[in-house]
């Protein structure tokens, strides 16, 4: 006998979802449960009355079921995240794949598709293999972060029919601001019926949080001197070569403020009052910095990056060490209450992404802490303004903006 439990707020998502529906949870609430309950009764599976949230009679599906496709991030994929949430479905035979991988499936007819940390905004590859797997298949869309603005939700309405195609959204929502050299988007018109027709895709998951989450911005000193210098010589003071483009100068900026010593004595502090931590970092040189602060003897040291895929440490002290492209997803941790950011990443949606990995359902915490470093130079005030407003850091307007 199979068991699925499910919490009454899932249970209530999975009937009000449709073909073609966004299922909008936060990080940790559980929607490839919640997904796959729903492809099981779409399927001829049955999840019980409606007060109830343990099904403990879980007959077969149809025989055969639709063709399950789950496309994914390459980390979910590679840990066999998805594999752990099948047995209670019945479910054995499905393609686990990632984003990447996407145009390989955009043939495949009358199946099931489920599209996890969804990726479908602008037009590029992946959305018009999105378009052609939509026509022919029946799908839904996983995501804890969606669209910031309108624009983001073109393919996903273009998907279900409410438009033929993007010029058609546009004719009818979006004027452009006049005398400008690039097509800027000034104001969209008729919102009501985008509100409306988002709402009718869009499944809010009721998910009642039971941690609390103290967020701490610490202000750490930074070498002015060297800040400025960097910045008006325009010199890489490592590869000894002038700087080219707003992207070097960002990375040099950055590195002059992450490198400087205090930032790790912080760590240091922090770690002495919480000896199981996870720190979130972006670049090879802050990794150095932090594998190698003096933590104290006994104290295990773990990586995870494109360098080493090490487990978390089971010592009572411990450090696991997680760069934000390699690690911000697709990994759960229940172990410890706190997370270290020990420098900022661009994109608010990582930053989400990243805090998700101790906020989860089955967390024995109450309360979990999340310690932002930074400094008051300029590039990292910038940075946290754009994630402030839910913005990613743009390098080349920030060094306009700075000369």
């Amino acid at each position: 006998m199979s068991v699925i439990e499910l919490y009454p707020y899932q249970y209530d998502a999975v009937f009000r979802m449709k073909n073609g529906s966004i299922l909008c949870g936060g990080v940790g609430s559980g929607k490839s449960r919640t997904a796959l309950a729903y492809y099981y009764l779409c399927n001829g599976g049955k999840l019980g009355n409606k007060y109830s949230y343990i099904f403990n009679e879980c007959p077969p599906m149809n025989d055969p079921p639709l063709d399950l496709y789950i496309i994914t991030t390459a980390r979910k994929r590679d840990t066999m995240e998805w594999e752990g949430e099948f047995p209670p479905f019945h479910i054995s035979t499905v393609v686990v794949d990632s984003w990447n991988n996407l145009a390989k499936y955009k043939d495949v007819r009358d199946s099931f598709f489920i599209f996890d940390e969804q990726r479908v905004i602008g037009n590029g590859v992946w959305v018009k293999s999105f378009l052609k797997i939509a026509k022919s298949n029946h799908w839904i869309l996983l995501s804890a972060t969606p669209g910031d603005s309108w624009q983001d939700y073109i393919p996903v309405f273009i998907a279900n029919g409410f438009f033929r195609n993007r010029l058609e959204f546009t004719h009818n929502h979006v004027v452009y601001a006049r005398y400008t050299n690039f097509p800027k988007i000034d104001r969209y018109v008729n919102t009501q019926r985008l509100v409306r027709l988002r709402d009718s895709i869009l499944i809010q998951m009721d998910y009642q949080v039971k941690t609390t989450s103290h967020h701490e911005d610490i202000f750490v000193p930074y070498d002015i001197v060297e800040y400025k210098h960097s910045m008006k010589m325009r010199w890489d003071f490592m590869k000894k070569k002038p700087i080219e483009t707003a992207a070097e100068l960002c990375y040099v900026l950055r590195r002059v403020v992450n490198s400087y010593p205090e930032r790790g004595d912080m760590v240091l502090r922090i770690f002495k009052d919480h000896p199981r931590v996870i720190i979130f970092y972006n670049f090879d040189y802050e990794l150095d910095i932090l594998k190698n602060l003096p933590y104290g003897k006994g104290v295990e040291v773990a990586q995870w990056n494109g360098h080493k895929h090490q487990e978390i440490p089971e010592s009572e002290r411990w450090v696991y060490l997680v760069q934000y492209t390699a690690g911000c997803e697709g990994w759960n941790c229940v172990k410890t209450d706190t997370i270290i950011f020990y420098s900022l990443n661009y994109s608010q949606k990582v930053m989400v992404q990243a805090a998700g990995r101790i906020d989860r359902l089955n967390t024995m915490y109450k309360d979990l802490y999340y310690f932002h470093l930074k400094s008051r130079s300029p590039i990292d005030l910038a940075i946290s303004e754009a994630l402030r407003r839910k913005k990613k850091f743009i390098e080349s307007k920030f060094i306009k903006w700075e000369r």
